[in-house]
């Protein structure tokens, strides 16, 4: 234990002994926070939808047709009370809700205009607008008067929907790209052999050079939640030990995929670029960060599962912003722990072929 003690205690040196560290860890996420806290918008298509009608006229089926035979609305089912429609948007199974009532067809077919009411998730408020935009680009030319509610975000602020995206983008690139180096450096500075004859096992000395870099995650964690709150009134409605929880799956898995890209590169300079690069972008593009998921190509919809920012964005989305709990997150929850269990395997088993 004393040995181990000893073996973080020099790895905890190794960072704050590097200033251009410290000022990646730290600054990264508060430049992404204060400057990129805008969200971009991109046309989107098959939006996930469900109706409540309670008119069940000529005229409601006709309206659901329509929406239904363009490439802008994919519709998921019908629901038949508010329980059920509430439940369909917590549970993530539509991002818009169309709600008949009753004197629908009534309405519309004596006095010529008729009301209906549309739900929108607002979590991503450009996304909300556009879905908007689109049905009540669909419905005009109609006496159809329409009364639209957003939801979670009804101020439309676009800082709820990109800090989530940015601090799973924020988190990946610090753990994975400072973990990257971690057995890299000891074969450059030649301090590899003292750790062959250590009396330390592999996944011991793997575990020694991570918790560093969790204890500064974590730190990281607790800032990025208080500018966004703070600086950008972003809330937190969920709750905060699920959110930590979740965090630190995350973090975990960044982690053991910075210690995996060590193991197999030969060069701090090929480590960092390999972490930069080839995480940077397919965050960016696939995680849901910019471009929504549904609206990609099949091919690019299969990628995207394999982007461990992707299932972070859209719990930490539903827990943060939604204020949902573990029942709602448990599938995002344990395809984390899996991609952590996996990459530190992974790391061990290269380090030791190394050994």
């Amino acid at each position: 234990m004393k040995t181990l003690r000893s073996f973080i205690k020099k790895e905890f040196l190794h960072i704050l002994r590097d200033p251009l560290s410290l000022l990646i860890m730290f600054l990264f996420p508060i430049v992404l926070m204060t400057i990129l806290s805008y969200a971009v918008s991109n046309e989107i298509k098959n939006i996930p939808y469900v109706v409540m009608d309670m008119s069940k006229s000529e005229e409601s089926l006709a309206l659901v047709e329509k929406l239904n035979a363009n490439t802008y609305f994919r519709w998921k089912g019908d629901v038949y009370t508010a329980e059920e429609l509430e439940g369909s948007f917590r549970k993530g199974l539509c991002a818009m809700a169309i709600v008949i009532p009753a004197g629908f067809g009534h309405e519309a077919f004596h006095s010529g205009v008729s009301d209906i009411q549309v739900l929108v998730d607002a979590t991503d408020p450009n996304q909300a607008s556009m879905m908007v935009n689109y049905f009540q680009a669909e419905v005009g030319g109609t006496s159809i008067v329409t009364e639209v509610k957003m939801l979670y975000n009804p101020q439309l602020l676009s800082a709820f929907n990109i800090v989530p995206g940015l601090q799973g983008m924020a988190l990946l690139l610090i753990c994975a790209m400072m973990t990257s180096i971690a057995v890299v450096r000891e074969k450059e500075l030649g301090t590899m052999e003292i750790l062959l004859v250590s009396p330390l096992k592999p996944q011991v000395i793997i575990f020694a050079k991570t918790i560093p870099y969790l204890v500064v995650s974590i730190a990281d964690v607790v800032l990025i939640l208080v500018l966004s709150n703070v600086l950008l009134g972003v809330p937190i409605n969920g709750n905060i030990v699920l959110l930590m929880t979740l965090s630190l799956i995350y973090i975990f898995t960044a982690l053991s995929i910075g210690m995996w890209i060590s193991t197999v590169t030969g060069t701090q300079q090929t480590a960092m670029i390999a972490a930069g690069v080839g995480l940077m972008l397919p965050t960016l593009l696939l995680s849901g960060l910019i471009f929504p998921i549904d609206s990609m190509p099949g091919i690019l919809r299969l990628i995207s599962h394999m982007v461990p920012a992707r299932w972070f964005i859209e719990a930490l989305r539903d827990v943060m912003i939604k204020g949902l709990g573990f029942g709602a997150i448990w599938k995002q929850f344990f395809i984390l722990l899996g991609m952590c269990v996996f990459f530190m395997v992974v790391s061990i088993k290269k380090f030791k072929n190394r050994l």
